[in-house]
């Protein structure tokens, strides 16, 4: 029986000079603008954060949601070197970038909430260690992860540089990296559901469970596999190249298995704690619980099929609606179902909005920029070619 190849990574070439990278370059030249004006005259300068809600997209969206969103190489990692799933090997370096600039630049934006954010050396000091705090533990991870993916990645600047002795020696230890890598994600992400838990009835009850860790930690593979779905698409769209349907094909599959346990665990928990009637009361807050529910119950329809999983269309179309589902999930939690009592409100100001918009779009450079220069993408003229039975 013949397999597919698994073709060399190779860059995919081409200008670094074109309409997107354009776009990009703008929105972060306005980004570091505004960054600036913050970090001299202060929060106030730039956000609309007060003493009700500390909390704004900065923390929630690039730090909460951005995380969650770079959740493919760990997910990857799972499926290849955990589960021993060898024919996924080429999606493993695509999905280990993405989590690479998502993780590297959401640690870079908690420094942008920070109020006394000359501070920010604190958690890196053992003197100003607080091991009771679930912020710590979730600062720590974050801040390990990010060194342990930078070092996963390396393999493929010294595979750039001709360094073949150097990548050898590395590759002898990279399975100890590999494991954290594995493990850290897994710590952290149930952590920010703990955060959840923490804050108490300021939580909405659709929101407020002790299995919150379990459900974020869920969210979290579920949204790994829907960005790599929605990223192999754009990415095979964007440098005109066939869509990896035979590896997203059965790897849908096992995102569809994912989600299967999250509802069941998310609906079950609403029945035990008896506050499913919250999510038929004529409110907002129990429109947007259905809308983030309904984008799982749409991926399900979209690819419920093998047929339907082969067609590429569907798969992004799938990978969308479960990052939707994830990203609702996170900022119902934390912001619109997240009431601190009377007199407080929030909403993000327009430079708030620009930074978040700029953190993205440096996220698409990074990834345009080393893909274009890297051996990231396996090669396209190999990757078809049966492999000898």
């Amino acid at each position: 029986m013949s397999a597919r190849q698994h073709a060399a990574p190779a860059p995919v070439g081409g200008s670094l000079f074109n309409a997107t990278t354009l776009v990009c370059g703008v929105l972060m030249t306005v980004m570091a603008t505004i960054v600036v004006v913050r970090l001299l005259f202060g929060l106030s300068s730039t956000t609309n954060v007060n003493d009700g809600y500390s909390w704004g997209i900065w923390v929630v969206v690039d730090v909460f949601i951005g995380s969650a969103l770079a959740c493919g190489g760990f997910c990857m990692a799972l499926l290849v070197y955990i589960f021993n799933q060898g024919k996924y090997h080429p999606l493993v370096r695509p999905a280990l970038l993405g989590s690479l600039f998502g993780y590297t630049l959401a640690g870079a934006a908690i420094t942008f909430d920070l109020g006394r954010w000359w501070n920010f050396w604190h958690i890196f000091w053992p003197g100003y260690f607080n091991v009771n705090s679930v912020m710590f533990e979730v600062a720590a991870c974050i801040t390990l992860y990010i060194i342990v993916m930078w070092i996963e990645f390396s393999p493929v600047f010294l595979e750039k540089l001709g360094l073949r002795d150097a990548r050898k020696k590395l590759e002898k230890v990279l399975f100890f990296f590999i494991a954290l890598g594995v493990v850290l994600p897994m710590m952290h992400q149930a952590s920010l559901g703990t955060m959840l838990v923490v804050m108490g009835g300021q939580v909405n009850p659709l929101w407020q469970t002790p299995i919150q860790p379990l459900l974020y930690l869920l969210s979290a593979i579920t949204l790994g596999y829907g960005v790599i779905l929605f990223e192999s698409c754009v990415a095979a769209s964007a440098y005109r190249r066939q869509v990896e349907v035979p590896l997203l094909n059965p790897m849908a599959k096992v995102m569809l298995g994912i989600i299967g346990i999250f509802l069941v665990a998310r609906f079950a928990d609403l029945v035990v704690r008896g506050v499913i009637g919250e999510a038929f009361q004529p409110t907002y807050i129990a429109l947007t619980f259905w809308i983030e529910n309904a984008c799982l119950f749409a991926a399900f329809l979209l690819i419920r099929t093998t047929e339907a999983r082969r067609n590429p269309a569907r798969l992004f179309l799938a990978g969308i609606a479960v990052m939707l589902s994830g990203i609702l999930l996170r900022l119902n939690g934390f912001l619109i179902a997240f009431d601190t009592g009377p007199g407080w409100s929030y909403f993000p100001s327009v430079p708030e909005l620009l930074v978040t918009i700029g953190i993205f779009a440096a996220e698409v450079f990074g990834y345009i920029y080393i893909t274009r220069r890297f051996p990231v993408l396996p090669r396209e003229d190999a990757y078809a070619q049966p492999a000898r039975s």
